[in-house]
């Protein structure tokens, strides 16, 4: 076990303001000399982009659902180390998770995982003594449940704030690490996903040191560190080992296919891969020497002009999925794999038809939850029976009756019925499921093994 300084930054509810402490806090902590571990609580993805650009260092995501105790602690254990303080922003609100009834999934259940104190971020805009109540409440629903400190967000003035002190003091021996005045200069840019994108919305030095001025202003940041060094328990010792690179797959990289779970990259390359990066965007050819491709999500919709623009990758991709080259893509991945994309003004833009379907944008979100898929039938990610657990979220369906193959029966969270997906087409299989490979050991290994065996037959 190695000693460690953490803790998880939590909310009252979505939208309390743990994106901002977060960035806010690593940037203080990094700008201090801390070598700063990011994670994310659930399946989001543009999160820990923004926590790439502040830290310096890859942002993983923690899941209670989607992965095993024993996993997430295998993974936090690979995120710190050669850091010596982490950060964990936590998903919607503190103890929201799978279900109503249980803490699965949820950032409370995550904290224990982990043996991570939290900080309890409450938005007090409009609120006075009445967060006492909110935040004594939390305090007490989870007796298991440790708490560094509260954090009291969109604060009016001064005033407010010692209003808000002095109620959490009546009431809780819990500390007030603190209050974040409102700012809009604070505030990240969104869209339908979601905040934009870090490949979009890059924090400039100056949004970060407003970050982290904000944060050594407000915050008694020398508390918070104090007070999670007590509370911090261990992280366990990673004792995966890689074998050596055997085979190279190409992986969509840029601003239009950026969702990528860092453990399904490193899977991939702990299997034998060596991943090559590419743009479907700006490149006009595939990287040399592969033998399998990997797209995964982000906004294809937002830059279908450009893709559509370049046929020579196009038509790249295409003539790989007709010489069987196995190709797996995922949401934004799977658009591109289809024949088009029509956009939300109603605009047809040509893909690379690699499956026999079409997308269409929506005016209202198509699909939101955890999905656990079963395959029907042997595919690239592993035998019929597989199992394998993700999270879909997107604003487009795909049209019609797609004349391919569907692999993937697809459970959702709750009792409901979903029809069939992963669509395949020779060795191209396309999803709107975004899954975590460390769900299901063998996933990353079986694609890896299709690649393989495709090289030894071109």
């Amino acid at each position: 076990m190695n000693n460690y300084k953490g803790f998880l930054i939590g909310g009252t509810m979505s939208g309390s303001g743990k994106t901002t402490l977060s960035l806010g806090l690593m940037a203080a902590l990094k700008r201090r000399g801390h070598r700063v571990a990011p994670f994310k609580v659930g399946p989001d993805y543009i999160d820990p982009g923004h926590h790439r650009r502040v830290t310096g260092r890859a942002s993983r995501n923690l899941d209670g659902w989607m992965l095993s105790k024993e996993y997430c602690r295998g993974a936090f254990a690979k995120g710190m180390k050669e850091a010596d303080v982490a950060v964990v922003e936590g998903v919607m609100g503190l103890f929201d998770g799978f279900s109503g009834t249980d803490e699965s999934g949820s950032s409370a259940q995550m904290a224990k995982w982990l043996g991570l104190p939290v900080i309890l971020v409450v938005n007090a805009a409009s609120m006075a003594r009445s967060a006492a109540a909110l935040v004594t409440g939390f305090e007490n629903f989870d007796p298991e449940l440790r708490f560094l400190g509260v954090v009291f967000n969109n604060i009016g003035s001064q005033s407010h704030l010692n209003y808000l002190k002095e109620a959490l003091a009546m009431h809780s021996d819990l500390p007030c690490l603190g209050g974040i005045p409102r700012d809009e200069a604070l505030r990240i840019p969104e869209r339908h996903l979601g905040l934009v994108t870090d490949e979009e919305h890059l924090l400039s030095r100056g949004e970060t040191d407003h970050l982290a001025d904000t944060v050594e202003r407000h915050l008694h940041v020398d508390l918070i560190l104090e007070r999670a060094f007590e509370l911090g328990c261990g992280a366990e010792e990673d004792k995966v080992a890689r074998e050596s690179s055997r085979i190279a797959i190409g992986v969509a990289s840029d601003s239009a296919f950026c969702f990528y779970y860092p453990d399904n990259l490193e899977a991939l390359e702990a299997a034998g891969a060596e991943l090559k990066f590419f743009s479907p965007v700006d490149d006009e050819q595939l990287p040399e020497g592969i033998s399998g491709l990997y797209l995964g999500g982000g906004y294809p919709e937002l830059f279908a002009g450009k893709l559509e623009e370049n046929r020579a990758m196009r038509k790249a991709i295409k003539a790989a999925s007709k010489a069987g080259m196995p190709i797996y893509g995922e949401c934004g991945g799977l658009m591109y794999l289809s024949e088009a994309i029509i956009d939300f003004e109603g605009t047809r833009h040509e893909m690379t038809g690699c499956l026999p379907l079409i997308t269409e944008m929506q005016g209202k979100r198509c699909a939101l939850g955890y999905r656990e898929i079963t395959l029907k039938e042997d595919s690239l990610l592993g035998r019929a029976g597989t199992r394998c657990r993700g999270h879909e979220f997107h604003y487009s369906k795909a049209l019609g009756q797609p004349g391919c193959q569907r692999v993937y029966t697809v459970t959702p969270r709750m009792d409901r019925v979903l029809p069939d997906e992963g669509y395949m087409e020779r060795s191209t299989l396309g999803s709107y499921v975004h899954l975590h490979f460390g769900s299901s050991p063998g996933v990353g290994e079986a694609f890896v093994e299709k690649c393989i065996d495709f090289n030894g037959r071109s």
